[in-house]
């Protein structure tokens, strides 16, 4: 009788928990489609033309990121809830610096998420205690170099460039990683992050399914709540930069005779939004209108490492101080990393 009784409680959680996963898969394939009928049929805009690609975008990515930002929160907050803080630290901190680190920078690049979504992995790590130099290296590494990207790269331009791309990523990542974390910037980290504590009160006991998730979507709903308007607010200047911005223009600014070069198209690339395999098509379009391999590379990295909506999410968990040590330790390593090309493969 005991048995079928829990049976039964568990019948309504798992219904809801497969009814939600394929709303979730729902939407996230009739994402492309339903933007372009609500910007080009119902909105009547003109496809191609600069105000109809940038409701487009918007259209498509404010569903997208919020999408994957509350689909990771759950399955990396549920996730959680079976490992303990004291054995995330064990197998990154426990490691040494320089180990775990690099450690940490690997992990990002076999995880395939973008700035956005990999925000709330390096909440996690926070939490978990594991050291804030660490953490940084993940979140460099995981939207800069990811397995998509390095296959992309691959048939494009051969396996010296995607080998190239890969190491030179992980390269900034620890640099960035080894850097903030000798600076000591725990004290710039929001106060209500160190409040937050992986597990909760499930830490107490042997929680069961039910209260694992329970508890999951509580914690997505706390962080993505304080963090959807930034998001929506980022996602709107993407949207204006990807629609009104011509390739023309990042060509003509990255050519070999301009000396400010790599820097003019780093900036560029922080108010747009996209995942390293997103903008390997765009790579591939300025490279044959003669854009220097290097200046590519760096407008790449600062889109997928720099973006405006993960500038602004990480806002809600860092202090200014913290956000700008992050932004100029990757920018550093994101112009060491154009030039170098560009001087290499002339």
């Amino acid at each position: 009788m005991t048995s079928v009784a829990v049976r039964r409680t568990h019948v309504p959680l798992a219904l809801a928990v497969l009814v939600a996963g394929a709303a979730w898969l729902v939407a996230w394939f009739v994402n492309q489609p339903a933007a372009d009928w609500l910007a080009y049929d119902v909105l009547r805009l003109d496809r191609g033309s600069h105000l109809g690609d940038a409701v487009a975008f918007f259209l498509l990515d404010v569903p997208k990121v919020l999408l994957l930002l509350t689909g990771i929160v759950t399955l990396v907050s549920f996730l959680r809830s079976f490992v303990s803080p004291e054995r995330v630290r064990a197998a990154l901190a426990a490691r040494g610096v320089l180990p775990g680190t690099m450690a940490a920078a690997g992990f990002g690049v076999v995880t395939p998420f973008c700035s956005c979504s990999a925000v709330p992995l390096f909440i996690g790590f926070v939490e978990a205690g594991v050291p804030l130099g660490v953490t940084f290296a993940f979140l460099v590494a995981s939207p800069m170099v990811n397995e998509v990207a390095l296959v992309l790269l691959w048939g494009l331009f051969g396996p010296a460039i995607a080998l190239a791309y890969m190491a030179s990523g992980l390269v900034v990542a620890v640099a960035a990683g080894l850097l903030i974390g000798r600076l000591g910037l725990e004290c710039y980290v929001e106060d209500y992050v160190w409040r937050i504590h992986a597990g909760g009160a499930l830490s107490l006991a042997r929680p069961t399914i039910e209260e694992r998730l329970r508890e999951a979507w509580r914690s997505t709903a706390e962080i993505v709540g304080k963090v959807w308007p930034f998001v929506v607010a980022g996602i709107g200047v993407g949207a204006l930069i990807h629609g009104f911005v011509p390739t023309d223009l990042v060509v003509s600014l990255g050519g070999r005779d301009n000396p400010l070069a790599v820097p003019a198209l780093v900036a560029l690339g922080v108010p747009l939004y996209s995942n390293a395999a997103g903008t390997i098509p765009i790579v591939e379009a300025l490279i044959g209108k003669g854009l220097p391999l290097g200046s590519a590379l760096a407008f790449m990295m600062a889109v997928t490492a720099l973006s405006v909506p993960e500038l602004v999410i990480l806002r809600r968990v860092m202090k200014p101080r913290l956000i700008a040590a992050f932004v100029g330790t990757v920018t550093i390593g994101i112009l060491v990393v154009g030039y170098g090309f560009n001087l290499l493969i002339a």
